[in-house]
């Protein structure tokens, strides 16, 4: 089904939901110094609070026409449905969206408005394409999430490198690893928000847990098998790279994409399609002892945030608040650097490096977040509606739009 026809004539192409927040804050400016308002892209900003909105305007569209302002609160869904038959694409920086990002995504499916968000809640987007796949394919929504560090890197990543597998041996890699090789970069109050949500949900309910234990948890309903296990949590060695490896934390999104991207796209990558991701820490002695450290720390960290009384102590004394993140010289200093090696039939492995010029969490995240807004806003795609992945919504068109705007580099390695 092609997008609903009524979204072309909407007063707005993107609606920024959430502008006064931290991340909300660093799409505006992105959008205010490459895409001024007005021809040929029309935006306007959103969010609770009219006062902030207005500081963000002043603060960083400082020339030519002021986007619109749209006051509506995340919970108010008769708001957040007027908001979306105003504009054909609505981008969120709200969350946790578990708590607070349902009932967009509802005003949008029902609306024929395309989404995006920044989402690495799995319960969550499970609990979404349940409740809306039906709507959003009626109406023609594209729903996207996932649209950051997590899990675009990853996912065009894979798709990229699938691509270049069948140009050079016309079969796709039967498996793919991830590794972290170098990342530079701070963390806001919302990121550590969403992750400490995420284990509060997990402890109150086992559904839940076992959702987020389920490597193909995002797969389409009774497809939900395959070769994958679950995630890295050990200390383990990868010979393709010839390094030792720890786990990565957003391994529990950014895998649980790519393998309902590979469903989506009618299995392109093969029914047997193994894929996951680590941490690279070198090889040799050291490179197991920096593996073994990295494993123990992150192991530790998630055990005290698993109960309530050190939680609370972490949250209070360590943590950023909601709101807070890293500096600017932090954004423009940091940047990521991963490799994907895979791995054909006959043992060829096929390597590729995908590098991005910001820290991951923000710098990066922003552009690639408003660059997957315009894609689903101003580019021909072949999809219509329904819940999606970014490789499977927007593929060739998003890629051609991180390389050329967002600083982001897909390189096949000899």
């Amino acid at each position: 089904m092609q997008p609903n026809p009524t979204n072309n004539a909407r007063t707005y192409d993107i609606v920024v939901f959430g502008a006064s927040g931290f991340t909300g804050r660093l799409v505006v400016e992105y959008l205010a110094d490459r895409y001024p308002v007005g021809a040929p892209i029309r935006w306007a900003v959103a969010g609770r609070n009219r006062e902030k909105l207005e500081s963000v305007i002043a603060g960083y569209c400082t020339s030519g026409k002021l986007p619109a302002i749209i006051v509506a609160d995340s919970r108010d869904g008769n708001a957040l449905r007027q908001l979306a038959r105003e504009t054909r694409v609505v981008l969120t920086t709200v969350g946790p969206y578990a708590k607070y990002g349902s009932e967009l995504v509802a005003a949008c499916a029902t609306s024929g408005t395309h989404y995006c968000d920044l989402a690495g809640e799995p319960q969550w987007i499970r609990k979404m394409i349940d409740k809306h796949q039906s709507d959003a394919s009626s109406s023609g929504a594209r729903i996207v999430h996932s649209c950051g560090f997590d899990s675009i890197p990853s996912d065009i990543g894979v798709f990229y490198l699938q691509r270049e597998a069948m140009a050079a041996c016309g079969e796709p890699c039967e498996e793919i690893v991830l590794l972290v090789s170098a990342i530079k970069g701070g963390a806001s109050g919302g990121t550590f928000a969403s992750m400490l949500n995420v284990l509060e949900e997990a402890q109150a309910d086992r559904k839940i847990a076992h959702i987020l234990g389920d490597p193909y948890c995002l797969n389409p309903q009774d497809e939900r098998q395959g070769p994958d296990g679950p995630d890295q949590h050990g200390v383990r060695y990868c010979a393709a790279a010839g390094a030792w490896t720890a786990p990565f934390v957003m391994a529990a999104i950014n895998s649980r994409i790519v393998r309902r991207s590979n469903a989506l796209l009618d299995y392109a990558y093969g029914k047997n399609f193994r894929y996951s991701e680590a941490t690279s820490t070198g090889s040799g002695p050291g490179g197991w002892c920096k593996a073994a450290m990295m494993t123990a720390g992150l192991a530790t960290f998630i055990l005290a945030c698993s109960f309530s009384v050190t939680r609370s102590i972490i949250v209070k004394r360590l943590l950023p608040a909601p709101g807070q993140g890293p500096t600017r010289q932090q954004m423009e200093n940091g940047f990521f650097d991963l490799r994907l090696f895979g791995k054909m039939k006959n043992d060829e492995i096929l390597r590729v490096r995908v590098i991005g010029d910001r820290d991951p969490g923000y710098g990066s995240t922003r552009k690639m977040l408003t660059e997957s807004a315009l894609c689903l806003a101003m580019d021909r795609l072949e999809t219509g509606g329904g819940s999606w992945t970014p490789a499977s919504a927007m593929g060739q068109a998003l890629m051609d739009r991180l390389t050329a705007n967002a600083g982001l580099t897909f390189e096949l390695m000899s």
